[in-house]
């Protein structure tokens, strides 16, 4: 799974309930052909990202070539079950992603268009959100 090797500071805010706004950066292919482009915003987790990716390689069969434009960098905090309120805050569970719309989350490329296609719409099966396929023109 995809977690930060080091960071500044071990437990984050959450920084409000939207993610407000459209993608500035990232929301060109950069290195591939193809790529799922998110419509939504949303928060992918680690796990997310893995399974999406384990979809895409075992569908390409190695061949090919797949990047991954999104890292997870924001940890989540959980409290244990039953515990009393207060006492601080809880341990990190898990990193998220905050996927603003426009956002380009996986990129593909050296196979035909039909096999990359599937390929993103298995992968995008395992996302929390809507997402549409692009290709390089």
């Amino acid at each position: 799974m995809l977690v930060p090797a080091k960071t500044k500071y071990r437990k984050a805010q959450k920084g409000g309930k939207k993610i407000l706004g459209t993608a500035a950066t990232g929301n060109t292919l950069k290195f591939g052909s193809f790529g799922l482009k998110a419509l939504e915003p949303g928060k992918l987790t680690s796990k997310q990202i893995e399974s999406a990716r384990k979809v895409i390689t075992r569908y390409m069969k190695r061949a090919g070539r797949l990047w991954i434009m999104v890292f997870p960098h924001t940890p989540i905090t959980k409290k244990p079950a039953e515990v009393r309120m207060g006492s601080g805050k809880g341990n990190v569970e898990y990193y998220i992603a905050k996927i603003k719309p426009g956002r380009i989350v996986f990129e593909i490329d050296g196979i035909d268009k039909v096999s990359a296609e599937t390929a993103l719409q298995k992968a995008a099966a395992k996302l929390p959100f809507k997402t549409k396929i692009v290709n390089q023109v």
